[in-house]
């Protein structure tokens, strides 16, 4: 990979995952810095940084960190969303941007089944019922005015992990339709060519798509209400996508009947109202939150940057660096 008297030099910027940090300092020279600030490169870094290992969605990677360092030829990021990393950029500059798809997308899907049960079946308010003594006291948990059966699904962003939720809830015997920026080759569900007509023709709402501006509060007032006052939104994809303060007043008036949410746009803050409705259902960002998965991602950060510099090739390149190629800058 690299000879012992000029080692590759990667930087990470801020917080990573334990294994990544530590597979990084096997195999390369590694540099900590606190955060990602071009104020905090010191001339050695400029100097010498080859690579970055980043928790990418954690905070904004934009084109004046990425030019000053002269020398970058990649940015690993953990995660699948990587639209903090302004990655066109990169591409510009021929930098390769990789994240970690596909090692995720079961483990996300069944969180994101989970999620939705809970959130129809109200199943963790029952619980704190039982917790609190209610059930000896006030006698069984009331009957759940909503179910799954007969649900009609509409999956917003049918990509690796839309699709694997797709057919989990296909074995509940559920309908599925989606929206996408255009039709998936090879998928027999319905397609609609708004977000809008989606939710008008489902009542439940689950929500994959990445961040960024395109999708920035996509999911409005006019959306929520399409769906209905049986309808549900579930979120695993990015809090930004969601207009949270439609939300809360949706779930208030019961424009529509509960929520389900995994992300929020300024994590780990939670938006005013939320935790105060008791048809929302929060969770701090979990989908793919196990050992198991969080460890393949780590592994998946470093391998991307041991192939790179030992093969010249990247395993997991995000499309807007696919046609990046080493030693190109």
């Amino acid at each position: 990979m690299n000879d012992k008297t000029s080692p590759v030099t990667i930087l990470v910027p801020g917080r990573l995952h334990p294994r990544a940090v530590e597979r990084v300092d096997k195999a390369f020279r590694m540099i900590r810095i606190e955060r990602v600030d071009p104020a905090l490169l010191t001339d050695e870094i400029r100097r010498d940084v080859r690579g970055i290992a980043t928790a990418g969605f954690l905070e904004p990677m934009g084109p004046a960190f990425i030019d000053a360092l002269p020398k970058l030829e990649i940015v690993s990021a953990f995660g699948v969303g990587y639209d903090s990393i302004d990655a066109r950029h990169a591409g510009t500059r021929g930098v390769m941007v990789t994240n970690t798809p596909d090692v995720l997308t079961e483990e996300v899907a069944d969180t994101t089944v989970g999620l939705l049960i809970n959130t129809v079946r109200e199943l963790p308010r029952a619980e704190a019922w039982l917790r609190a003594g209610r059930w000896q006291r006030d006698g069984n948990y009331p009957l759940t005015p909503a179910t799954l059966r007969g649900r009609r699904i509409g999956i917003f962003g049918l990509g690796r992990i839309g699709l694997a939720i797709a057919r989990r809830l296909e074995a509940f015997g559920l309908s599925i339709a989606y929206h996408n920026r255009r039709p998936v080759q090879g998928v027999a569900y319905p397609y609609h060519g708004t977000l809008l007509e989606l939710a008008a023709n489902v009542d439940t709402l689950i929500c994959v798509v990445p961040g960024g501006a395109a999708t920035q509060k996509i999911i409005d007032a006019s959306v929520l209400s399409a769906l209905g006052a049986d309808g549900v939104l579930i979120n695993v994809g990015r809090g930004s996508t969601v207009d949270h303060d439609a939300l809360v007043q949706a779930l208030s008036d019961g424009t529509i009947r509960a929520a389900g949410l995994d992300v929020f746009p300024d994590e780990p803050n939670v938006p005013a109202g939320l935790t105060d409705l008791p048809n929302a259902v929060l969770l701090p960002h979990v989908a793919s939150a196990s050992v198991h998965t969080r460890n393949a991602m780590a592994d998946l950060v470093a391998d991307n940057l041991v192939a790179w510099f030992s093969e010249g090739k990247a395993l997991t390149p995000v499309a807007e660096t696919a046609k990046v190629v080493a030693g190109q800058r």
